[in-house]
């Protein structure tokens, strides 16, 4: 049996390092520093600074944009980041898309309100640049900068909702430029693995739960959005389909049975082999009404004898090679006992 000894807690001093030097009290108290000596450190002149309530600067002067995104982080999550919890506190909002390397908003040295995502049951108040939001869904965070942050919808949800309720989108403040700029780059932003860090369908999502998706300015950009990203990923797939030498596919062709009854819209259809292709409705569809429509024309298609190929718009990206494949194969093996179907190119 192996016995492996527990990690020390780290100094003050390599506490300090790692959090830019933003310490609180608890943290100084669980090293040995006395309340009387760390107010002593903290009157003018001296040597330390308050930053928030229990939060301190172990300098003097101004703190950097980082530093006070440490203490807002560190005044919510009451030490969570000292034992590695990610569950304390999280940053949102635009101080979190600032920190993700938005282009669209305000550089991090511009943000001058930080807003923090807590659990439900915390009790805590806005503080100087603090403001606390409060959730009752589990606190997902993402490390930036050393930092916790919400991960990027939740982020981009929140800075919109926060935008909203401040006037910036009714006043104008907030331009459909920016707006589209938010969403684009939220699913742009990839991650370590290469992979996007937000895809449509979550964005579409968290803006759904945030009760932001009705707000005409906000679905625009929203459509525009999925527009484009449909549009992207339907090339890409023309694109694999003519390197398998397959037919050229319809691209949304409207099909209808014999006499007129509509049947679907499929994102592309080979006539003479009677195979669909569908793309992840998260880059069609953002209210449910929307998908509901369109799931009823696949079931449609597949009742009447369609083969339907179903594709995450992430996978044609990342698997192409894969994605070729089962477009070969749907194509050679072809629908079964389809009803006939007309179309526009008829």
């Amino acid at each position: 049996m192996s016995y492996q000894i527990p990690s020390s807690a780290p100094s003050l001093e390599e506490l300090a390092r790692r959090q830019q030097n933003v310490i609180t009290a608890s943290q100084l108290r669980a090293r040995g520093v006395p309340s009387r000596v760390v107010s002593e450190h903290c009157r003018r002149g001296g040597p330390w600074q308050r930053l928030l309530p229990r939060v301190y600067l172990l300098q003097t002067g101004t703190p950097t944009p980082e530093q006070r995104m440490w203490a807002a982080l560190l005044y919510a999550a009451q030490n969570g980041r000292e034992e590695g919890r990610r569950d304390g506190a999280v940053i949102t909002g635009a101080a979190a898309l600032a920190l993700y390397g938005f282009a669209a908003v305000p550089r991090l040295p511009a943000v001058t309100g930080v807003q923090v995502l807590v659990p439900r049951q915390r009790r805590l108040r806005d503080v100087g640049e603090v403001r606390i939001q409060r959730t009752a869904r589990e606190l997902e965070a993402r490390e930036v900068h050393g930092l916790a942050c919400a991960p990027v919808g939740r982020a981009v949800a929140d800075a919109l909702r926060e935008w909203t309720e401040g006037g910036a989108l009714d006043s104008g403040v907030l331009g459909p430029r920016l707006l589209r700029s938010v969403l684009r780059e939220a699913v742009a932003a990839t991650g370590p693995d290469g992979r996007r860090a937000c895809t449509p369908a979550e964005l579409i999502a968290e803006l759904r739960e945030a009760q932001l998706v009705e707000m005409p300015r906000i679905r625009a950009a929203l459509d525009e959005l999925l527009a484009a990203e449909r549009q992207f990923v339907l090339g890409q797939l023309l694109e694999l389909a003519a390197a398998e030498q397959l037919p050229a596919p319809l691209v949304g062709p409207e099909l209808r049975m014999r006499g007129g009854t509509f049947v679907a819209v499929p994102d592309l259809y080979w006539p003479q082999a009677a195979v669909a292709v569908e793309v992840d409705s998260a880059v069609r569809c953002v209210s449910e009404g929307e998908a509901a429509w369109l799931r009823a024309g696949q079931h449609r298609m597949e009742y009447l004898g369609v083969r339907v190929v179903y594709l995450d718009a992430d996978r044609v990206a990342t698997e192409p090679a894969a994605v070729s494949e089962e477009l070969r194969q749907a194509f050679l093996a072809g629908g079964a006992d389809v009803v006939e179907l007309l179309c526009p190119q008829d």
